[in-house]
């Protein structure tokens, strides 16, 4: 079962996308599944997981009608307000008889404050979702947000961590460092994973899977297979691309694995932390 990890719908007349902005015009607009579902037949994907674009309950609750309409989406990261575990604990109640909602994940990036993932009332947050045996993503973009991963890894070894867009590599600079260190400190923890997901927008505009193949290896270093997952991170990914050709890419990247490895990344290794139903 090959499962697409990292995939985002958004409508704009049912959520508020603050962050949707004129200079992403491509994406600027209402985009959702009738315009991915022939990529994903065309590149032979059997399954999604459905990732928020808004810290918002509204976003949930679209993501979850979507998931009704199409059977394809195995899976849905939504998000609770994890500063106020009272409200998170009845958000979390209400969505509890739906096993679609696998996750949660805040846009970190999006707070004034780098530190917002050490707060004390996240922290709290946190231990929530550990309780329920809910998965937490983390959109790790600054060398700042990296390092908080192992912290609230260690603090909660009971909650399954995923590094989406392997926390976005110095791809089109080069500069590799600190990112591969803080990488290679996340992974020491077993309860953290990573996407091989979003990398083609972290490169230059002519970029190829050569440029993406040195971020890739690293992973694959520190984390081995069977802790990293594919998402095509679509549609955020049409501002450096198409669905096809990072789709290609990343097929193109895990060539050198064993087939049972690549099997890991394309699905397994999905399968297994989101829960995705074969």
């Amino acid at each position: 079962m090959i499962i697409d990890a990292h995939q985002h719908f958004w409508n704009l007349e049912r959520v508020s996308y603050p962050w949707l902005t004129a200079e992403l015009a491509p994406i600027n607009r209402t985009i959702e599944e009738p315009e991915l579902e022939p990529q994903l037949i065309a590149a032979g994907i059997d399954r999604t997981v459905l990732v928020q674009s808004m810290d918002s309950i509204e976003d949930s609750d679209f993501m979850l009608e979507v998931a009704d309409r199409w059977p394809w989406i195995g899976a849905v990261v939504g998000w609770v307000p994890l500063t106020n575990t009272a409200e998170a604990e009845r958000e979390l109640d209400r969505r509890a008889p739906d096993d679609r909602f696998v996750g949660v994940r805040h846009l970190i990036h999006n707070e004034p404050d780098e530190d917002w993932l050490l707060r004390r009332d996240v922290l709290k947050g946190l231990a929530v979702l550990e309780k329920r045996g809910l998965s937490f993503d983390v959109v790790a973009v600054t060398p700042r947000h990296l390092e908080h991963v192992p912290v609230i890894a260690g603090r909660h070894p009971g909650l399954r961590i995923v590094i989406d867009h392997l926390a976005k590599p110095p791809i089109a600079s080069g500069g590799w460092q600190p990112w591969a260190k803080l990488l290679s400190r996340a992974a020491e923890h077993p309860n953290v994973y990573a996407k091989i997901s979003g990398l083609n927008t972290a490169a230059a505009p002519d970029w190829t899977a050569k440029d993406l193949q040195p971020a890739v290896d690293h992973a694959l270093e520190v984390f081995g297979p069977s802790r990293l997952m594919y998402g095509g991170d679509w549609p955020i990914s049409m501002l450096a691309g198409d669905y096809a050709g990072v789709w290609s890419a990343t097929r193109e990247v895990l060539a050198g694995l064993a087939e049972d490895e690549r099997d890991q990344v394309l699905g397994g290794t999905a399968h297994a932390f989101y829960k995705v139903p074969a």
